[in-house]
């Protein structure tokens, strides 16, 4: 991991939690303190059902709060959707957009997901802009394809190191407790951070690479050692408290 880069823990919840779930985030912002939290940033993302009440829970914390999502545009007749300007004015203060399950499940384009994150960019979001390959993809050898087209298609000329993330996550490993390789991984993430030194020059060099897919605490502090890792997307094991503040240790002991 390059130390000069502040890393990011980000958690992920999809479709998960109810009012009952807020102990989770009080606990997990509980355990997000000094002098790790000096060190790092800590981010959830729950269901926007959530999202007003848990920039509230965590006001007096170090753990931001984000949304999943959000639409290209201000306002208007789009039924369901929520806009940057709403996560902004619940002070979430960033935004996931681009994640596979969107992309699949919503049919969402390369060009799509940079309409919306040039749309939280507007309203000071920082965006986690997810690309990543099929298990069809890697296996016909198109992993580098597709990360270089989903980098030059997906994020907008309006990115810097202070308004955008990157999150490398191989479609086949989310949820499926399966990993690329170490050496896979650093192949994937040398590959972006030259991609993106080759766009935007020196402050290509300063934007953050995180990796997602199974990730947990067993092999997060094996992640993070991994050259141009730059933090972590954490599905499923930042519903409890408890694993995500495993992770969360996993950075303790890199940055101790």
């Amino acid at each position: 991991m390059a130390t000069k880069i502040r890393p990011l823990l980000a958690g992920n919840w999809k479709m998960n939690g109810t009012r009952a779930s807020l102990d989770q985030i009080k606990a997990i912002a509980d355990g997000v303190k000094a002098p790790l939290s000096e060190k790092i940033d800590t981010l959830l993302c729950p269901p926007a059902s959530l999202l007003y009440v848990a920039t509230a829970l965590c006001d007096d914390s170090p753990l931001a709060i984000g949304a999943q999502d959000c639409h290209q545009q201000i306002n208007g007749p789009h039924t369901g959707d929520i806009s940057a300007e709403m996560i902004a004015d619940c002070f979430g203060t960033h935004v996931i957009v681009g994640h596979s399950e969107r992309r699949r499940n919503h049919a969402e384009s390369d060009m799509l997901v940079r309409a919306k994150a040039e749309a939280a960019h507007a309203f000071g979001l920082t965006t986690i802009i997810c690309i990543g390959e099929t298990a069809y993809e890697r296996n016909s050898g198109q992993t580098l394809d597709v990360l270089k087209r989903e980098l030059g298609a997906s994020v907008p000329e309006s990115s810097t190191s202070e308004t955008t993330v990157i999150a490398y996550e191989p479609v086949w490993a989310i949820g499926s407790g399966q990993i690329p390789t170490r050496a896979d991984i650093e192949e994937a993430h040398a590959f972006m951070r030259d991609e993106l030194v080759e766009r935007f020059g020196t402050d290509g060099r300063n934007i953050r690479l995180l990796y997602g897919g199974s990730v947990n605490g067993d092999n997060a502090a094996e992640l993070l050692a991994i050259s141009n890792v730059n933090g972590l997307l954490v599905g499923g094991h930042s519903l409890k408290a408890v694993d995500f503040l495993a992770i969360y240790g996993a950075f303790e002991r890199q940055f101790a």
